[in-house]
């Protein structure tokens, strides 16, 4: 009975209900268009989600390099900046220095590989004091003592290796 209730919707669906019919001319066209409008709204859609944390990770970015370049420029005056001569004077100091540490260096050998270390542990106290003097002459203002005390500096380095 059921079959035979089934098979009778199904003629009576046929004969009105189905659409059989082509589409309409132009219509693959029009359905196209339709999909390409589609994906264009949603790169927009897209570039506009990416644009606010774009833009905060920028902004968040040059905040930390400003503070970066600002916290380097508070190391101080270099000797070099007070006069031609003083920078000079730097030159001539840092290279005597980067020479005696390179034959140092080489010339180490378990014998004196104590001492060695010893030099080069006064040393770098010598250069933490020297870090310390070139924010002194930031805030001094160029005093001469304060310069002074830079000759000294790299002298008794020079003496100590």
């Amino acid at each position: 009975m059921e079959e035979q209730n089934l098979e009778e919707w199904f003629a009576a669906q046929q004969e009105g209900c189905w659409d059989l019919a082509e589409p309409k001319t132009g219509h693959k066209e029009r359905f196209s268009a339709k999909l390409g409008q589609k994906t264009e709204e949603k790169k927009t859609i897209n570039l506009e989600f990416w644009w606010k944390p774009l833009a905060v990770a920028a902004s968040v970015l040059f905040i930390v390099l400003l503070s970066l370049s600002q916290k380097t420029g508070t190391n101080g005056k270099e000797l070099a900046t007070v006069s031609p001569q003083m920078e000079e004077t730097q030159d001539f100091f840092s290279a005597a220095i980067a020479n005696e540490l390179f034959e140092i260096k080489e010339r180490r050998t378990p014998a004196n590989k104590k001492l060695i270390d010893d030099a080069l542990h006064q040393l770098s106290i010598l250069e933490t004091d020297y870090t310390k003097l070139k924010k002194d002459l930031t805030k001094s203002g160029e005093d001469k003592r304060v310069i002074y005390a830079m000759i000294t500096n790299f002298q008794n380095r020079i003496d100590l290796l």
